[in-house]
């Protein structure tokens, strides 16, 4: 007899069904069932928890704090429901001050003694961020649309739009379409911001895509400026407000000679010479501890916006890109848009890689020309390319070191994210070229995100994104995916980036059959 609605136990059951089916439309029905089971207050928090997420976002509950508590003897039956999760962790959110690791300690233990040994490891993994399960946001959202009965593609725009899948899901239950088309761009709510996939060469770009907009690809920070009035806010790639860091972008948006607008673009820290400060140096802007006058002065930034989602009251988004980036130019000057070229010949791309490279940037990024702004997507309307092989993945684990690295963390295991799964497949390791800032500031951050520990390898919550340099892809049986990277080297970490951004394992895919091809 299965658990009464609600329980934690059923969430529990559906989960382990989901895992253990490798079809994408049997996890889409198991889940569609449960949500239609649950009440309206169970349906957000059986969302947040089968994507891995609490609906108190990070409230310090990881594996240190797991550690000291368990192992906690397990109930007989399952007797928890969500909203007694749910009323746990908020009082866990809540605890500050003189003994809250105690009290922390007491309420999680209080929690896992009325959980059975399923919804214990099903907890755990969830606290800990390595709730993996091939449930993750895209079939949640699928399963979402089947139960409420809206169109698939609505609730993925609401989704780009808002940004929280929970509340989204609210929106539909309570409200259907009608609630979900409501849902437009506004100004100092920022939107998802849209993705490329990597393409092996200019040419192989423009083949894709025909006539083709190229522009330059800055090694920059992604920025998100909102403008309402005289009001600026600008956002990060992680949808963090940094208006306080960067007065030179909010002095440029009050210049701008329209009433409201949302604009993408990249800023940057420019050398005397014109070209292009490191990633990290650019990135010494938004640290948490700033006289940002002072650094204004000795690092001051550059702006380049590249495309326009609102514009006074007026959504974007679903306009193709060259109408889009015509609306841009129409209120922006010149020196603050990034070297574009449309183009569908093959050596005029290839020409025009190399003037970007020449500039000091790091490539170029090939659109199509009639594509929807698709934000919070990662696909081929957008293409990236560089003159060597770079890939976002998430470090899944690290091994100590040896000899003069004894004592750090330093074998990186790679993963890229299975976007069928939502899961992390690993494509290999590296420890070439960390330097030995990067093995300092690792160890103590992979220490934080540990799950779990076998012999050397420390297990650590797929938090880090890391770009990743290869000479190419090539064929393994060593690793799940059949492939690695050859010559892999760390190229820098990506605090900028969050783990659904990484690459995914399509196009490390792609790349692999572009490569074995050519």
């Amino acid at each position: 007899m299965p658990p009464d609605s609600g329980t934690l136990g059923q969430l529990v059951q559906t989960s382990q069904q989901v895992s253990a089916n490798r079809g994408r439309l049997a996890k889409r029905e198991l889940l569609a069932s449960l949500f239609l089971a649950l009440s309206d207050a169970e349906f957000p928090l059986a969302v947040y928890y089968l994507t891995g997420a609490l609906a108190q976002g990070r409230i310090g509950l990881g594996y240190a704090t797991l550690k000291s508590v368990l192992p906690v003897p397990p109930a007989a039956e399952g007797r928890l429901n969500l909203a007694q999760v749910d009323r746990q962790m908020r009082r866990f959110a809540a605890i500050k001050g003189a003994g809250s690791t105690v009290l922390r300690q007491d309420l999680l233990r209080e929690l896992l003694q009325a959980a059975t040994v399923e919804e214990q490891n099903f907890l755990t993994r969830l606290f800990c961020g390595e709730l993996r399960q091939g449930a993750l946001q895209g079939t949640v959202l699928e399963a979402v649309a089947e139960a409420t009965q809206v169109p698939d593609a609505l609730l993925r725009r609401a989704l780009m739009l808002h940004g929280e899948l929970a509340e989204v899901a609210q929106l539909a239950r309570d409200g259907g379409t009608a609630a979900l088309a409501a849902i437009a761009p506004t100004t100092f709510r920022p939107l998802q911001p849209m993705l490329a996939d990597t393409a092996v060469s200019a040419h192989a770009a423009v083949q894709r895509h025909g006539t083709t907009l190229l522009e330059f690809k800055l090694d920059g920070a992604r920025v998100q400026m909102h403008k309402r009035g005289a009001q600026i806010r600008v956002y990060s790639r992680r949808l963090n407000d940094v208006t306080s860091a960067v007065p030179e972008i909010v002095s440029l948006g009050e210049r701008l000679g329209v009433e409201e607008a949302i604009l993408d673009g990249e800023t940057l820290a420019l050398r005397g010479d014109g070209k292009p400060q490191p990633f990290q140096t650019t990135m010494r802007r938004f640290g948490r501890r700033l006289n940002v006058e002072t650094m204004r002065s000795s690092l001051p930034l550059s702006v380049f916006f590249f495309d326009c989602m609102y514009l006074d009251g007026e959504d974007l988004t679903g306009l193709p890109t060259l109408e889009r980036i015509s609306r841009l130019r129409g209120f922006v000057q010149p020196t603050h848009l990034l070297p574009q070229l449309v183009t569908g010949d093959g050596i005029e791309a290839r020409a025009f890689l190399a003037r970007a490279l020449a500039a000091g940037h790091e490539g170029i990024l090939a659109k199509s020309t009639t594509a929807p702004y698709a934000a919070g997507s990662r696909g081929s309307d957008w293409l990236k390319v560089k003159p060597v092989h770079t890939l976002d993945l998430v470090v899944l684990a690290a091994e100590w070191g040896h000899g003069r690295r004894r004592g750090w963390l330093s074998n990186l295991h790679l993963g890229a994210r299975d976007s069928a799964s939502g899961e992390f497949v690993m494509l290999g390791k590296t420890f070439k070229g960390l330097t030995d800032e990067m093995l300092r500031w690792q160890t103590e951050v992979l220490q934080q995100l540990t799950v779990r520990e076998e012999g050397n390898t420390v297990f650590v919550k797929p938090a880090l994104v890391v770009e990743i340099a290869c000479n190419d892809i090539q064929t393994s049986p060593q690793y799940p995916a059949g492939m690695t990277l050859r010559f892999a080297r760390v190229k820098q970490y990506r605090s900028d980036k969050k783990p659904h951004e990484a690459d995914t394992l399509e196009t490390v895919r792609a790349l692999h059959a572009q490569a074995t091809q050519s």
